[in-house]
């Protein structure tokens, strides 16, 4: 299902489109993802919520593979991603958007953060940022196993695979 309503852009008030589309994620469920974009201010919101009661989770799967690259990763607004053996971590904030993609895209995602930093850092983090390309580029090849992690108290996050393992996510700490 694929809605259109109208409303005012939290930015700058223009008028812009909100669209609410249902998707079926197989061997996870129905989600329902949120977006809206204005032309005008260039303000962007992405979401993505279950459309079933969720507890808080916690997703632990080992990439030891290229083909397990295009396993499916759901994201959404409240999730906190993790990838320790690059020393990785990616905490929601006020500017966090919910994303469906796949363990390469994730990859991705962190690769153009790091290029954007190679554009302003200096010395000893341009060296370091260098070292976790080449891994990010190993990681893609398969030949560098590294673990993704995804917690999220909302539960509304998920790996879509069986090699995934899922767990109460304890948030009273």
């Amino acid at each position: 299902m694929r809605t259109i309503v109208p409303g005012p852009c939290p930015s700058c008030s223009n008028e812009i489109e909100y669209l609410y589309q249902t998707e079926n994620i197989p061997y996870f469920s129905e989600i329902l993802i949120i977006s809206a974009n204005c032309p005008t201010c260039g303000y962007r919101y992405v979401n993505t919520q279950l459309l079933k009661s969720a507890e808080p989770s916690r997703y632990e799967f080992s990439i030891s593979a290229a083909e397990d690259l295009s396993t499916r990763v759901v994201r959404s607004m409240g999730g906190t991603v993790k990838i320790p053996e690059l020393g990785v971590q990616i905490d929601p904030g006020p500017a966090c958007q919910g994303f469906v993609t796949n363990v390469e895209g994730v990859l991705d995602r962190i690769e153009d953060v790091v290029q954007s930093a190679l554009l302003w850092t200096e010395d000893e983090e341009k060296k370091n940022a260098h070292v976790l390309l080449e891994r990010i580029a190993q990681a893609r090849s398969g030949t560098f196993p590294f673990t993704l992690i995804l917690d999220d108290p909302s539960g509304n996050s998920a790996i879509i695979s069986k090699k995934a393992k899922k767990k109460q996510l304890d948030i009273s700490t």
